[in-house]
């Protein structure tokens, strides 16, 4: 029965995962004139995108006179703003085989104005940039911000009057220092009557997009664009935590020049199909069409709010929200975090009152779980990272631009076996095999912290992550001699571990706080309920709440991870450890007696070798990227 709802659960989890990854169907022509189309905006997208269009190029120049026509159709009275290149993007753009001289060394903005009916109210900015880097046709990059920008502002038009202006800005330079944005919010008169921004950009060729960044202090921002995107073809895709991280990377878009600036607002991108970022491929004919239509229909309901609103958004404390399945948004104050910890409490409390009643339960056991736990985030850091450097080397752009388009084509490969990496760890987790062979597994450990040091270079958080699994690895811990020994230990101790470390990131990055406390509090829930149920956790009836709770948890989380990993896999893979330990806060219970573990242990073995032959395979799929001795 155990074993039933265990790879029930995780098939289960994992086909709802990939449904909520999934983007919507792009509309077609005839669309409804007062929605976002994607064969609309593909029009745009397809001149836009004929070839490379970098800074200075004749191809540039017949882009943006293409789109001067194209924003004056729309009513908006183009004007064009010109403005020095930095010197560090003439040498960018030189190095990469442009020409900054033909350009006489400028960038050239273009700038249009829909009136509102109060033009005293500040302004709502759309955003995005139609600049390429060499080589690259950029159809997704940025080619579809603009062509969504345009089908916005026609829909936007369509219905109705608007309570303020909406400024269109087209930036240049983008792709070389954020010259563009950088000149209009720097000398242009329309810059101070500027109240909020909706940018839009990609990096890669599709998926849905995220709504990524804010600007500070943006509770009630958020607070509107929930509402509003409740209309947008499938939903959205959309966390405090990615905004929180993404607050803490060194990268930037033309969003970072008006937010430094004060300037609320929202972004979007998409950074699916990674291979076409600044590649040849990134055709129209390769774009990924429901992308186009997931980010238009976002960036449509999201300014069309922001524009029909009585007053913008005022600033307000940030709030905690993230997507569920990409079709809701749930949202609380940072301060209710405490409140969900506190429940998280009583529920786990009550579960260990009546297993302890029914099963003997002891604080060691529970606190023995606890080290399954922590023995498994840090062997999961060093084992995913072992096997990501089958696939290549560990660089980022900033090392090597070559190496950097490489792995983002091998990305996809990457996260493959990063997932089996982490779901074979999970299954020989919950077979017990800490405890069962502890010398093999610390010298497992020992040798592969020392190849990932040795290949993938120092890292403190790697040797302290290995030195954590080589020591826990060794902690004396006496092995069931049941085989119908209660799982409410190991459950319990790990729902304690997650509630230790919300408890830890509620306090010091709220907004963060969500990836511990929710799955904590759902852990919890199923845990109280399993135990009214049948508190010795023998009958099955028992087992369906966590089985339930794996689906919808595991669901979650899958989605979560998804993006997480096209975020940040590519140098820490070892992130999914992360959330396949908060995973095994509802697969815990469901793990099989001592005397049943051979199927799951063939599993796992089966996992970890597919994941060491998923990540070699790799660099035989893609050798090389499309044009990386081109670009910058």
């Amino acid at each position: 029965m155990r074993l039933a709802l265990l790879f029930g659960s995780l098939t289960l989890a994992f086909l709802l995962a990939v449904w909520t990854t999934q983007v919507p169907r792009p509309r077609p022509l005839d669309a409804p004139v007062a929605a976002f189309s994607a064969a609309r905006a593909m029009t745009d997208v397809e001149q836009i995108a004929r070839a490379p269009h970098p800074v200075g190029s004749t191809e540039h120049a017949r882009v943006r006179a293409y789109l001067t026509a194209r924003m004056t159709q729309l009513g908006l009275s183009p004007q064009e703003q010109a403005g020095p290149l930095s010197p560090g993007s003439i040498q960018r753009l030189k190095k990469a085989g442009g020409d900054p001289d033909a350009a006489n060394n400028q960038a050239i903005n273009l700038i249009g104005v829909l009136p509102g009916k109060d033009r005293s109210q500040p302004a709502v900015m759309l955003m995005a940039h139609y600049d390429t880097v060499v080589g690259s046709p950029g159809a997704a990059d940025d080619s579809t911000g603009v062509g969504a920008v345009l089908e916005a502002v026609r829909a936007i038009k369509a219905r109705g009057p608007i309570e303020r202006d909406l400024v269109v800005l087209l930036t240049d330079a983008e792709e070389l220092n954020l010259d563009g944005a950088r000149i209009f919010f720097g000398g242009h008169p329309l810059r101070d009557r500027i109240g909020a921004v909706v940018n839009l950009e990609a990096r890669g060729g599709g998926g849905r997009a995220a709504m990524f960044e804010t600007g500070r202090e943006a509770g009630p921002t958020v607070d509107l664009f929930r509402r509003a995107v409740a209309r947008a073809d499938g939903g959205t895709t959309a966390t405090s935590l990615a905004v929180f991280m993404y607050e803490r990377m060194p990268n930037g878009t033309d969003f970072t020049i008006p937010k430094d600036r004060g300037v609320g607002g929202l972004n979007f991108a998409f950074i699916g199909r990674p291979a076409q970022y600044h590649s040849a491929d990134a055709t129209p004919e390769n774009l990924d069409k429901g992308g186009l239509q997931h980010i238009g229909s976002q960036a449509l309901e999201a300014a069309d709010a922001l524009l029909r609103a009585p007053a913008l958004p005022a600033k307000g404390p940030n709030t905690v929200y993230a997507d569920v399945f990409g079709r809701w948004m749930l949202s609380h104050s940072a301060a209710m975090g405490w409140g969900l910890l506190c429940l998280t409490a009583l529920l786990g409390g009550f579960a260990a009152w009546r297993a302890r009643r029914a099963t003997g339960l002891t604080a060691a056991q529970v606190g023995r779980g606890l080290l399954d736990g922590l023995w498994f985030a840090s062997a999961g850091l060093v084992l995913a990272q072992a096997v990501r450097l089958l696939a290549g080397p560990v660089v980022t752009r900033h090392t090597s631009s070559e190496t950097y388009y490489v792995l983002l084509r091998r990305l996809p490969w990457m996260e493959a076996g990063a997932v089996l990496t982490i779901l074979a760890l999970a299954l020989l987790c919950l077979t017990g095999v800490r405890r069962l062979r502890p010398r093999t597994t610390a010298g497992i450990a020992a040798v592969l912290t020392l190849l990932v040091l040795l290949l993938g270079g120092f890292s403190p958080v790697m040797l302290g992550a290995g030195l954590i699994a080589v020591a826990l690895s060794l902690w004396p811990v006496k092995a069931p001699a049941s085989t119908t020994a209660s799982p409410w230990g190991g459950w319990l101790g790990l729902i304690a571990l997650v509630f230790l470390l919300g408890c830890i990131v509620q306090g010091a990055a709220p907004e963060a706080a969500l990836l511990f406390v929710w799955p904590a509090l759902l852990a919890a829930a199923a845990a109280a309920l399993s135990a009214l149920i049948g508190p010795d956790l023998t009958r099955p009836a028992s087992l369906i709440p966590p089985a339930v709770a794996g689906v919808l948890g595991g669901a979650w989380l899958m989605g979560l991870g998804h993006f997480v990993f096209l975020g940040i896999g590519m140098d820490l893979p070892g992130a999914l450890a992360l959330i396949g330990l908060l995973a095994l806060l509802f697969l815990r219970p469901l793990s099989p007696p001592v005397g049943a573990t051979r199927p799951v242990l063939i599993g796992a073995a089966a996992c970890l070798i597919l994941a060491c032959g998923l990540s070699l395979a790799a660099g035989f799929a893609e050798p090389k990227p499309a044009v990386a001795e081109a670009l910058p």
